[in-house]
């Protein structure tokens, strides 16, 4: 794994760019950093799958992801502590113990996105 700067996340203040990961999933600029240089595409479309199942009568979710040893937990909540889903991972080489992530329905896509972002 290249070394990756966390530091370099509360950078992202916005987006200039959207890039498609699938027909109803964008990522921010600063997702999109998160994902290339932590080499975790795997946790944007585990996300993007989550969203699916979710629906959009909630058009904001909070993604919790933790990291304890080699295992990653993902919540996925309302913002006001109500959870639509968990997903346990038994493998990761993700370099972070946690990260939060948002993500916001537009009325035409999920828009997964750093907290400093939205």
């Amino acid at each position: 794994m290249k070394k990756f700067d966390a530091n370099q996340l509360s950078h992202f203040t916005g987006t200039e760019r959207y890039y498609r990961i699938s027909r109803k999933h964008l990522l921010t600029d600063g997702t999109k950093y998160l994902a290339e240089e932590a080499e975790c595409f795997w946790m944007m479309d585990a996300v993007a799958s989550h969203l699916i199942e979710i629906g959009t009568a909630d058009w904001f979710v909070q993604i919790r992801v933790t990291v304890k040893g080699t295992r990653v937990t993902m919540v996925y909540e309302d913002g006001n502590g109500h959870e639509h889903a968990r997903q346990e991972i038994p493998f990761t080489d993700f370099p972070l113990v946690e990260q939060t992530l948002y993500a916001c329905w537009d009325g035409d896509h999920w828009v997964i996105m750093l907290p400093s972002e939205y």
